[in-house]
């Protein structure tokens, strides 16, 4: 686990550059923290250095948001509104897994259910500062070290 610091909006599109080019199909990133805390700004961010040209907002509303306009499809979920694992199945996400990246805002309801994940980033803020906790599985582990 890494923590970084996020003193401006340039470090987290720092990150979002450092990580883009690590992430391949089928690799799943898990996005927590509170409202406001960088979520989705971080998402499209890698996204943009993913070549998705499209314009990435929050999926809240929708639940998902599917991007097939960069090097590889871009799935954008947000579980917040979820209240069951059941209402989780019926999205069919698991299905939609191996074929592009997907971002999970809000994981907790995914997380038992998930076979692996490649990043758990948890964005913390304060009312003044920034920071994000970097948790990678076993293969992305070297890029996250101290």
């Amino acid at each position: 686990m890494k923590h970084i610091k996020l003193a401006s909006e340039q470090d987290t599109i720092d990150l979002a550059a450092y990580i883009a080019p690590l992430l391949k199909p089928g690799h799943v990133v898990l996005l927590d923290g509170d409202l406001g805390s960088g979520k989705t700004f971080f998402t499209k961010q890698v996204g943009y250095f993913l070549g998705v040209q499209e314009q990435i907002d929050s999926p809240s509303f929708v639940l998902l948001k599917e991007y097939h306009c960069g090097r590889y499809p871009l799935y954008h979920l947000d579980l917040y509104r979820l209240k069951s694992e059941g209402e989780l199945l019926d999205l069919g996400i698991f299905d939609m897994l191996e074929s592009g990246i997907t971002f999970i805002e809000w994981p907790a309801l995914a997380e038992n259910l998930l076979p692996y994940y490649t990043l758990k980033l948890v964005f913390h803020f304060d009312g003044k500062q920034r920071s994000v906790e970097v948790i990678p599985d076993g293969e992305h582990e070297t890029y996250f070290t101290e």
